[in-house]
């Protein structure tokens, strides 16, 4: 198949490949309406380290509703230098209902969506042992976990973000009161005018209203990632209701119990496999910091070394982005504490 180039926002001079994954071919699912969709995917970085498998393979699964154009910062910060695109080679995707990807009739389901990531590495032929660095956030950490329970032996290191293991009925995995409130809006608010309650929802009020240390202008916080939300929306496809309901159906179904997450932290986190890292914000209106908790526990109920577990403070939900620097060199370190946790063994 020859690959499609939809319109990106990420720069081509770094870009290494990307296109349209057949995800229904690959299956021969072509006749199923529930699953006939492709997955959008770019890879970043050095082409020639990663042929001469050099690189260290860092996957982005992005969260609910949001396309994989949400992992800007970590794109820029990965790609920003020749040593950076030498040691990482980054693939970011968009989930089925969402940016490039195609949009199959719901409701899905966060096994269903890791399964699309399978097939996705899969097509990239990025099958060898302890060869993944797999980060999720939000939505994406709930497919991430349930991308570690199929595949465990390929993952080296494991980031879960703000995100939760679920809970075996539905509106137990509701958001907390101000998340679900402000999700019911912007489900119904015109795409360029749901900026300021994205704000409000993803961020704590304090560091919106800081000065963006970063910016040359001297803006605000809130300032800079209005015009970074509005940036992203121009350049996104809109997303059908379709896509948006459904992946908040998985979201709300999704369920992966204490059995399977030691299973998890066995196969991925324990000494002589790899790591697993959970981080989470003390500031979350979307996922309850409770659930990061939970999370770890579940990991850990056979090694207590099983799982590195931080919260940081005055962080919300858009972790990703409001501690960009911190959370690129968690993620380093990440790759790192794989690599030497193998090797101690």
């Amino acid at each position: 198949m020859s690959e499609a180039t939809p319109h990106t926002i990420f720069p081509e001079a770094h870009c290494i490949r990307k296109g349209l994954c057949p995800v229904t071919k690959l299956r021969h699912q072509e006749a199923n309406p529930i699953e006939s969709h492709s997955i959008y995917f770019e890879v970043h970085g050095d082409a020639d380290a990663l042929a001469r498998g050099e690189s260290h393979k860092l996957v982005f699964i992005m969260g609910l509703n949001s396309s994989s154009f949400a992992w800007k910062p970590q794109v820029e910060y990965f790609t920003s230098t020749p040593e950076l695109r030498a040691k990482y080679t980054v693939l970011v995707f968009d989930n089925r209902g969402v940016g490039n990807s195609g949009t199959p009739r719901g409701p899905y389901t966060t096994s269903g969506m890791a399964a699309d990531a399978v097939a996705l590495l899969d097509y990239l032929d990025w099958k060898k042992e302890r060869d993944l660095n797999i980060i999720g956030v939000s939505l994406g950490g709930m497919i991430s976990q349930e991308l570690a329970y199929l595949i465990p032996d390929r993952i080296s290191s494991l980031l879960l973000a703000v995100t939760t293991p679920g809970n075996p009925h539905w509106w137990q995995n509701m958001a907390p009161w101000y998340g679900l409130k402000t999700l019911a809006r912007l489900t119904f608010t015109p795409p360029e005018q749901r900026a300021p309650l994205a704000m409000d929802m993803l961020f704590p009020q304090a560091w919106l209203d800081e000065r963006d240390p970063d910016d040359p202008q001297g803006r605000t916080n809130r300032e800079v990632q209005i015009e970074e939300f509005h940036f992203r929306v121009k350049n996104t496809r809109p997303q059908q209701l379709m896509g948006h309901l459904s992946q908040m159906l998985a979201a709300l179904s999704h369920h992966v119990d204490v059995v399977r997450l030691s299973e998890i932290g066995r196969r991925v986190g324990a000494r002589g496999a790899g790591w697993i890292g959970v981080v989470c914000g003390d500031e979350d209106h979307l996922v309850a910091t409770s659930n990061s908790h939970r999370l770890v526990a579940g990991l850990r109920s056979t090694d207590d070394e099983i799982a590195d577990f931080e919260e940081w403070e005055g962080t919300g939900h858009g972790i990703h982005v409001q501690r960009r620097k911190k959370f690129s060199e968690l993620i380093e370190r990440g790759v790192r504490e794989g690599v030497a946790r193998r090797a101690a063994a």
